[in-house]
């Protein structure tokens, strides 16, 4: 059950050559972003600057994910944008928050099925805090559904439940 003896039919058990921290990562490469996900917060293109920082500190998150009309994901906007642009002497509740956000295609997103500690190496690799969790429309492929995020404290808490579970 370790993972350190395999089991053949008429053969018996026998040792696989694996070490603890081969199979504790095998193991945390089978965790899946589903599993962990946790529920997207989304505003219109159309809202305000002034609103989206409203959003975010009331929602407590780092970075918000922009959606079209149409409810398909079109862009990010992170804590760092929203200081840009409130440091200018502009009125923010004149602003779309659509004219300050990271737009697609250069957004980094995972789905569901992909593996937690590949989100990990997309967030460390694109020095990102979250990820969206998206799906492609059945009719427009080209176009994603936000499903959830994946975040640093998320996968932070995997590892501590992880830890959690290994009594050695």
């Amino acid at each position: 059950m370790s993972g350190f003896l395999d089991a053949r039919p008429r053969v018996g058990y026998f040792y696989t050559g694996k070490t603890a921290n081969q199979l504790l990562g095998e193991h945390i490469k089978s965790l899946s972003v589903g599993d962990y996900k946790s529920v997207p917060i989304v505003i219109q293109e159309s809202t305000s600057v002034y609103d989206a920082i409203c959003t975010m500190f009331l929602e407590d998150v780092g970075s918000i994910f922009i959606l079209k009309k149409e409810g398909y994901l079109t862009g990010v906007v992170s804590r760092k944008d929203l200081l840009k642009a409130a440091m200018g002497k502009t009125e923010l509740s004149s602003i779309p928050v659509g004219v300050i956000m990271s737009r697609m295609p250069n957004l980094v997103i995972c789905r569901s099925e992909d593996s937690l500690f590949e989100a990990a190496m997309q967030m460390v690799n694109h020095q990102v805090d979250s990820l969206p969790v998206v799906r492609s429309h059945q009719v427009y492929p080209q176009e994603w559904e936000v499903v959830g995020r994946i975040t640093k404290t998320s996968i932070v808490k995997a590892f501590v439940e992880l830890g959690q579970a290994m009594k050695v």
